[in-house]
Parts: structure tokens; sequence; C-alpha cells
């Protein structure tokens, strides 16, 4: 019961509190509504105000956007009338700064310039009938002349030739890994400033003029420059001494000095002066006098010092001129437009690169005239020259690209014309060693035959041109298609076997012209010394290494046939050696006393006949054999020491053994010759002046 009066008083109080709520809601209605009808009150009243300001403004603000547009009409037409008045005040007034030329200042010529340029351009588009336009005309071409004789007199003032000191010293500083850009520019002698204002004059031309011009007075003027640079090189070298003996060398390979990494250790390191090198070297100076000394037509390496300087004064050129495109192929890449480098470039190196080939043909012409006339060694003169070219074609063909196909096949040409010439020199070579007729010339003494020494001595020259004579072989089997390759061993196994050839046909050639003398151990001698002189040149200039690649007994092989010629020598003590050769032994003292006593008129006479042949054949063998030569010491006294050996004891014996016989009164008319004295005879074999 309690319950439900409590939960009677509770809805009672919430009746309560709901009536006081909806109290207070409908008195805030009531407050809303008064308020919106005050707002609606408020902007009916402000709607009316905008309309009746609407009405009033209106017609100010089209008035002031009319004048605007006036005032805004006034400011285009003075503009433009300022515009038109600055291009005809132009025209007047910069005609004598323009007349006057650029010599005053680049930048600010430019400029009025550009305000000519301007002037006439808006002449053409609005008045082209105009005086105006054809003043203006008449100016900018006035101007335009006046840039490019400012760039021509720029390329004159600073393109002086280059002095021959600066480009020797170029190829002197690759030697010494100098940074190639910073002296190609010093090669050209152009100030950075004449540079910039170059660049500036063929940019503004080439941007504002209708002409390129001024690429034929750029290409003009440096190919003077170049040609003359050459020629003073050339004079430079001609009247003084080439610095072949300092640290450094025109043969160039990849940009750097070339050195060369076959030349065979104690020879000359420099490749500027091969013949002249080779004359110090040659097979008969430094064989201690093997050679005779005689000359001989078609193989003596007859080259004089002007021949030599010649060709090492175009070793220089070669790589000069490549210097100097290098600098000028780096001058003209800021000046003239990439579109014409090439072109442009080909005109400025085709005087200076036609000079140079030219001297090269006459080279090549020079020594294919003398291969006709018989002289294969005109083939040296050749070998430096193709060599070198051979080793800077690389560099060529990379700064001549983009040129003209005549241009780039200069260089190929040249070493083409090179190597035909050099295989034709190296296949008459051959035959003149292989058929040499010449059975006159023969050396009375037995000495070295001048085809041996000259034979060796250019066969010697291939150890510094391995590639080169591979190159000219190749040019010769494939009948003047030179097949390049890089292939180093077999570059030298090529090579090795023409020299094995080479030295089979000469072996071929001795033999035969042995046998025109009379005196068969003359012949003997004659190839001992030859064979002899062979063997110690192979060793001597290190061919050895070069021919044991195709012929690996090459060296037992000389060694056999010395000892066979030896042999053949040896045969001329036979009819000495038969007067004292006897088949019995030697006797005692008491055996020889009981001998003689028993000996009969008849033994008596053939013993003294024995002494007597001795003597005489001995003396006959001495007068003849020493007016044989064999030049070198040490094969002479070993031929000394084996005559020694075979006859000296042979002697002893036999003398001791007819000491105490009493076959003669007069033993000293017989046994005149003692032991010492036969040998002291021996030691002067060999020897005219004995």
């Amino acid at each position: 019961m309690e319950d439900t009066v409590q939960k009677i008083q509770d809805i009672d109080e919430k009746l309560i509190k709901g009536a006081e709520d909806l109290t207070f809601i409908q008195e805030s209605l009531s407050k809303s509504s008064q308020m919106t009808s005050n707002m609606v009150t408020i902007l009916t009243s402000f709607e009316e105000r905008l309309a009746m300001l609407e009405q009033n403004i209106l017609p100010v603000h089209r008035e002031t956007v009319s004048l605007q547009k006036l005032q805004e009409n006034l400011s285009v037409t003075l503009s433009v009338f300022d515009d038109v008045l600055s291009h005809h005040d132009a025209v007047r007034d910069l005609e004598q700064a323009v007349k006057a030329g650029a010599g005053n200042g680049l930048e600010q010529y430019l400029s009025h310039m550009q305000q000519i340029e301007d002037a006439k351009n808006f002449f053409e588009e609005h008045n082209p009938s105009s005086p105006e336009l054809a003043k203006a005309t008449l100016l900018f071409n006035t101007g335009k002349d006046s840039l490019q004789n400012e760039f021509r007199v720029l390329l004159s003032r600073h393109g002086q030739p280059v002095p021959p000191t600066m480009v020797l010293e170029l190829i002197a500083a690759e030697d010494e890994d100098f940074p190639s850009d910073n002296v190609s520019l010093s090669l050209s002698q152009m100030p950075e400033s004449a540079m910039e204002d170059l660049t500036e004059i063929a940019k503004w031309l080439k941007d504002h003029s209708k002409t390129l011009d001024f690429i034929d007075i750029y290409h003009a003027t440096r190919s003077i420059v170049l040609k003359k640079s050459l020629e003073l090189m050339k004079e430079h070298l001609r009247r003084n001494a080439a610095p072949s003996s300092g640290n450094f060398s025109p043969m160039v390979t990849a940009g750097k000095a070339h050195k060369l990494k076959d030349t065979p250790r104690g020879r000359t390191g420099s490749n500027l002066r091969p013949v002249v090198a080779r004359k110090g070297s040659s097979a008969s100076q430094s064989s201690k006098g093997e050679a005779s000394g005689r000359k001989y037509n078609t193989l003596a390496p007859d080259f004089n010092v002007d021949l030599d300087s010649e060709i090492e004064n175009y070793l220089y050129c070669v790589s000069g001129l490549l210097k100097l495109m290098q600098s000028e192929a780096l001058i003209m890449t800021g000046i003239i437009p990439g579109e014409h480098q090439r072109k442009t470039f080909d005109k400025i190196t085709e005087k200076a690169m036609t000079m140079i080939f030219q001297d090269g043909e006459a080279i090549s012409s020079a020594a294919k005239r003398a291969v006709l006339k018989h002289d294969y060694t005109a083939v040296l003169t050749v070998f430096p020259v193709a060599k070198h070219l051979s080793q800077i074609r690389p560099e060529f063909e990379e700064t001549l690209q983009g040129t003209t196909p005549t241009t780039r096949s200069k260089l190929p040409t040249l070493i083409a014309s090179l190597e035909t010439t050099g295989a034709k020199a190296l296949e008459e070579f051959f035959d003149v060693v292989k058929n040499d007729p010449d059975k006159s010339n023969m050396p009375r003494d037995g000495t070295v035959h001048e085809l041996t020494s000259n034979a060796l001595t250019f066969l010697e020259h291939f150890l510094d041109y391995i590639d080169t004579t591979a190159a000219m072989l190749t040019a010769h089997r494939d009948q003047g298609y030179s097949a390049k390759t890089t292939d180093v061993e077999a570059n030298k196994r090529q090579v090795s076997n023409y020299v094995a050839k080479v030295l089979g046909a000469l072996s071929l050639n001795l033999d035969q012209k042995a046998k025109t003398y009379s005196d068969q151990y003359l012949g003997a001698i004659f190839l001992l010394n030859n064979y002899h002189f062979i063997l110690k040149s192979l060793e001597r200039y290190d061919l050895t290494k070069l021919v044991i690649i195709s012929t690996p007994d090459i060296e037992s092989h000389y060694a056999e046939i010395i000892k066979e010629q030896k042999r053949e020598y040896s045969k001329s003590w036979n009819k000495v050696l038969s007067h004292i050769l006897e088949t019995n032994k030697p006797m005692s003292s008491q055996r020889m006393a009981l001998e003689a006593a028993k000996l009969k008129d008849k033994e008596r006479q053939q013993i003294k006949d024995k002494f007597k042949g001795f003597n005489q054949d001995f003396e006959e063998l001495y007068k003849t054999q020493k007016s044989y030569a064999i030049p070198h010491a040490e094969l002479r006294a070993a031929l000394r020491k084996e005559n020694k050996d075979l006859i000296v004891q042979p002697y002893q014996v036999f003398r001791d053994k007819y000491m105490l016989i009493n076959f003669t009164k007069n033993p000293n008319k017989y046994m005149k010759l003692t032991t010492e004295m036969v040998a002291a005879y021996i030691d002067r074999f060999f020897d005219i002046t004995a």
C-alpha cells in the first residue's frame, strides 16, 4: 500500500515538472516569434535601402569605367608612339657608333646592333616602303660587316703560327703525363678573352645573319696558321738536330709517347734514328772485323745522314700535325656551331694534311724507285715511318671523325702504300739473298762475305719492327691487302718464318759460292767464317729468340755445320801428317840405336824424305794459310789450338823417334823444326802480316 502511494506521489511530481517545462517552452516560442518578426522588418528595410543605393551608384560606376578605358587607350597610344620614335631615334643616334666598329667594346656594340635589328624588323612589319627601313637595313648590314671584320681581326691578331719548340715540348710532355687539354690550349696562343669575343661574335652572326661567311673566314685563317706552323716546324727540324737524344719520341700511341717495348736490352731505345742507330751497331762494325769491309752493290745499307734526318724529321712532323689538329679541334668547339664543325675542321686541316702526306708519299716513292733498282735496303726507311703511322693511326682516326672520306682515307692509303713498298722490298731481299749470281766478288782470304754481313744487318732491324714487318709480309701474301692483327705472338711467328726462310736461302747461296774457290780448304774456311758469323750475329742481335719460334734447332743446326767445316778444313793437314804418322810405336833408345846400325842407305833416304817432305809441305801450308782470314778472335784462337792438337804431338813423337837414329850426317838440315817452332808457326796462321 505504501508502495502505491509512493508511486502516485512520484507521478504527480513528474506532472508538475512537465507542466513547468511546457510553460517555459511556450514562453520561448513567443519570444522567438517576436524576434523573427523584428528581423523580417530589419531586412525589409535594408533591401529597400540597397535598391535606393543601386539606383544612385550605377550611373556613377558606368561613367568611371568609361573614363578608365579612355585612360588605358591613351597610355597604349603613348607607348606605341614612344616605341615608334625609339626606332627612328635608334637609326639616327646609333649610326656613328655602328659605323665606328666593334673595337671599342663588343658587348655594347652587340646591344646597339640589337636595337638596329629591332628597328629594321619594325619597319619591315609596319611600313615596308618607308625610307626608314632602307636606312635601318643599310646600317644593320654595315654593323654585320663590321662584326665579321672584327672576327677576322681577332683571328689574325691571335692566330700566329705555333713555335716549333712548343710543339716539340708538347710531344715531350706526353711522356710525362701532362694534362693534354692544358697543353693544347697553350698551343693555340689564343687568350681566353679573345676566345670569348670570337664565340660571342660567331653566335650573334649565326643567330642574326642569314649567311655563314664567318665560318669561311675562320677556316681560311686557321688553315693558314696550321700550315704555317708545320712549315716552321719542318724548317726548324731541318736547321737543327732533332732532339731524338732526349727523353721523348714522336712515336705516339694512345696519346702517350711510345717507347719500344720489344727493343732488346743493350740496344738503342730511341726509334727516331732507327737507321742511324743500326749503323752504329751494324754487323760489319760490331763483329770486330768479321766483314771484309767491301761494298756490295745491291745489299749494302747505303743510307746517309741526310736521309736519316729526313725520316726522323718526318716522324716529328706527323706527331706535330696530330697535336696541332687536336688543338684546332679544341679551339673550334666553342666558336663554330656544332653542325658545321666537322666540315670546317676538314677545311682547316686539308692543306696541312696534304703537305704532310705528300712528304710521306715522297718517302714511299723514293723507296719504290730504290726497290726497282734492286736496292732492297730502301725498306729500312719505310720501317720507322710505317710503324709510326700505324701506331698513331687510332688517334688520327679519332681526331678526324666526321670529316670527309677523302680526308679520313689519307692516312690508311699512305700506310698501305708504305707496306706495299716494304712487301716488295722484302720479296726483293729474299730473291737477292737466294739468287745472287755474283761470284766474282768473293773474298780472297775466305772472310765473311758482304752478302752475309748485310743480310744479317738487315734482318736485325726486324726486332724493332715485328708488327710492321708482319704487316708487310701479309701485304705481300695478300697482294697488297694488309690484314692487321694485334696478336703479338702470331706476328712474331710470321716474321720468324720469313727470317728462317732467308737464312735458308743464304745458306744455299753461300754453299754455291764456296765451290768457286779452287782451294777447297779456303772454301771450308769461307763457310766456317760465314756460318760462325751468322750464329754469332743471331746471338748478338737477339735474333735467336725470334728464329727459334719457327726453327727451334737453329743454334744446333749452325753449330753442326761449323763442326763439319772444321772437319773439312782439318783435311788440309793430311798431306803434312802423311809424312810423320807411322803405324809403329815409339822405340826405346836401345832399340833406336840398334835400328840405326841396321839401316840401309835406302831406309836412311826414306827417313830423310819424310823430314824433307814434312818441312816442305808444312812451309807451303803455312805460306798458304797465313793468308786465310778468320776475323773472329775466339774462332781464330780455337782453330789454331785445334791445329796444334792435330800436328804438334804427332810431330813430337815422330821427331823424338828419329832423334837418336844416325840417319844423316847433318841432322839440322832435316830436323830444322822443333815442336815449339811448329807451334809458333801455327800461331801465325790466318795472319797475313806474319
